[in-house]
C-alpha cells in the first residue's frame, strides 16, 4: 500500500501535467513549441506539491495550491505580467471599459486608517446622497475601515446595481458621524476634463486611456473651440495618467499629429508583436463607427501645444508624449516619466480567468525605448513653486524589481534610477506622508501656470529655480 506522502506526490503528479499538458496545447495553437518539456523540473514541482499536501501544518486546498503556483511562474517574469482571477479579468475590463458598479468615488488612504474622500462623481450614487469631498469613511456597513484595510474596504463599496451599503463618515464642521446609505449603481468614468484657463488658451487633461477616450476627447475639443473660435494654444495634461489602451493612445496623439503619422512602434518574440501604428482611423478606432477625429478643426493640428507629464505618466501617456515630441509638435514640460515601455497581452483562459503577458516593447517614432527610462521632458519644470523633491522619490520602472532592460541603452536603463535607490522605504513613506494632493487644472496649479507662460512666449521658472535669462529663453514660444 502506497505512503499518503507518495499517493499526494502521485495525484499532484497527474494533476500538473494535465494542467501544463493543456498549456503546451494552447501554446502550440499560436507557436510551433520545440523543446520538450521539462520532466525533471516537472517532477521536483510535484515532489513540492506533495510535501505541502503530506507535511503541512494545515489542510491546503487543490485549488489554491495549484491558482498559486500559475500566479508564481507569471509574476517572477516582470512586474506587469499577472495571472488574472476572476475578480481580477473583471476589474480589468470595467477599468477599460470606463464602467463598473459602485458608489462613484474617488479615494485616497489617510494617515489615521480611514478613507478620504477627493471628489465624489457628479450624479453619481455616492454624490445623490449626500457624500462630500474632503468626507473621511471610517465605517463601511458598521465595519471600521481601519480593521479590515484598504483593499477590502474597497470591495466592500462594491457589489451588485441596487444593493445598499451605508458608510459612517467624519465631516469637518459636522458634531458628530454621520451615516449615509449610497445605492451601488453602473459607473461611467469620464477620463477626459478640459476647461479655458485665459481666452484663448484651453486645458485637456486626460486622467487615463479608456476605450471611449478618443470620443471623449473629441467632444471637449469642439467645446474648447465653441467657448473660443480663435485658440491661440493648448495645454495637454498627462500628469499621474498611467495608461490604459493602447489604440486610445494612438488616437489622441493622432489629432494632433499628421495623418499616417508614425506615433509608436512595437517589438517583440512574436511575428504579430512587430507593428507600427500610425495615426489613421484603423490603427485608433476600437469599431466601424466611422473616424471620430475626422470633424476635428483643421488648425488643430498646427495650434501651439505643451503636454505636461509627471513620474505618474506611465505607459500610453508616454506613448503619447513621445510622439509629439519626436515629430516636434509640441513642446514637452514637467518631469521624467515613469517608463513603462512595455506591452501587455490579455490572452483568454477557461473558466474566465486570463494572462496578461508582456509581449513586447514600445517604441518612438525616432526608435527610443521607453522601458526603465521615460521620456525626458523638454523643459523640466517642478512640480510646485517650492520645489520638486517629493515628485522625485515616488516609484519609477526602474525601481521595480525584475524589470525589463532598456534594450536600446548600454546600461540597460539604469540611468534611470532614481534618489529612492539610495533612500530607505521607511524615509519614502514618512517623506510622502501628510501631502496634500495637487489639484490638476486649478489656479495653484504651477506646472500649468509655466506652461500658459511658455505657449504666451513669457519667461517659465524651470526645475531647480533657474536663472532668469536661461527661463526667459526657454518661453521663447512653444514648438
Amino acid at each position: 500500500m502506497r505512503s499518503p506522502f507518495k499517493q499526494a506526490t502521485l495525484i499532484a503528479l497527474g494533476l500538473i501535467a494535465g494542467v501544463l499538458f493543456m498549456m503546451q496545447l494552447s501554446a502550440l495553437a499560436q507557436k510551433t513549441v520545440e523543446p520538450a518539456m521539462p520532466i525533471d523540473e516537472l517532477r521536483q514541482l510535484a515532489a513540492v506539491y506533495g510535501v505541502i499536501k503530506h507535511d503541512y501544518v494545515d489542510a491546503v486546498d487543490d485549488k489554491k495550491l495549484l491558482t498559486d503556483a500559475i500566479s508564481g511562474m507569471v509574476n517572477a517574469l516582470d512586474p506587469h505580467s499577472a495571472y488574472l482571477d476572476k475578480a481580477a479579468f473583471r476589474e480589468l475590463r470595467e477599468g477599460t471599459e470606463g464602467r463598473f458598479v459602485g458608489l462613484g468615488i474617488e479615494i485616497s488612504p489617510s494617515d489615521d486608517g480611514k478613507l478620504r474622500i477627493v471628489s465624489p462623481i457628479e450624479d453619481a450614487p455616492a454624490w445623490r446622497a449626500g457624500v462630500k469631498a474632503g468626507d473621511l469613511i471610517t465605517h463601511i456597513d458598521s465595519v471600521a475601515v481601519a480593521a479590515i484595510g484598504i483593499d477590502e474596504a474597497i470591495n466592500r463599496m462594491r457589489g451588485e446595481p441596487g444593493t445598499r451599503v451605508a458608510l459612517t463618515i467624519v465631516r469637518e464642521g459636522a458634531r458628530a458621524p454621520l451615516v449615509l446609505t449610497v445605492i451601488r449603481a453602473e459607473i461611467v468614468q469620464h477620463s477626459v476634463s478640459a476647461r479655458m484657463i485665459e481666452p484663448g488658451y484651453g486645458w485637456l487633461r486626460v486622467a487615463q486611456f479608456q476605450e471611449p477616450t478618443v470620443d471623449d476627447l473629441v467632444a471637449h475639443i469642439h467645446a474648447l473651440y465653441k467657448q473660443s473660435p480663435a485658440m491661440k494654444g493648448l495645454v495637454l495634461d498627462l500628469r499621474n495618467d498611467p495608461g490604459g489602451v493602447l489604440q486610445s493612445a494612438v488616437g489622441v496623439a493622432a489629432a494632433f499629429l499628421p495623418r499616417d503619422a508614425l506615433v509608436v512602434s512595437t517589438r517583440g518574440q512574436l511575428a504579430e508583436s512587430h507593428q507600427q501604428l500610425r495615426g489613421r482611423p484603423d490603427h485608433y478606432m476600437l469599431s466601424a463607427s466611422g473616424d471620430s477625429l475626422a470633424g476635428l478643426p483643421a488648425s488643430l493640428k498646427q495650434l501651439p501645444l505643451v503636454v505636461l507629464v509627471n513620474t505618474g505618466s506611465a505607459s500610453a501617456s508616454e506613448i503619447v508624449a513621445g510622439a509629439l515630441q519626436d515629430h516636434h509638435r509640441a513642446t514637452i514640460m514637467g518631469s521624467q516619466t515613469f517608463g513603462k515601455g512595455s506591452v501587455q497581452t490579455i490572452r483568454p483562459l477557461h473558466g474566465d480567468t486570463a494572462v496578461k503577458l508582456t509581449t513586447a516593447r514600445y517604441y518612438t517614432p525616432d526608435g527610443r525605448s521607453i522601458q526603465a527610462r521615460g521620456i525626458v521632458p523638454d523643459l523640466a519644470v517642478d512640480e510646485t513653486a517650492d520645489g520638486d523633491g517629493i515628485n522625485a522619490l515616488r516609484t519609477r520602472e526602474a525601481d521595480l524589481l525584475k524589470h525589463l532592460s532598456n534594450a536600446s541603452a548600454p546600461d540597460g536603463g539604469a540611468a534611470a534610477q532614481t534618489v529612492r535607490d539610495e533612500l530607505e522605504e521607511d524615509m519614502v513613506a514618512e517623506a510622502m506622508a501628510g501631502r496634500k494632493g495637487l489639484d490638476y487644472g486649478s489656479a495653484d496649479d504651477f506646472q500649468l501656470r509655466q506652461a500658459l507662460n511658455h505657449l504666451k512666449g513669457l519667461p517659465v521658472r524651470l526645475a531647480g529655480k533657474a536663472a532668469p535669462a536661461l527661463a526667459a529663453k526657454a518661453g521663447a514660444g512653444a514648438r
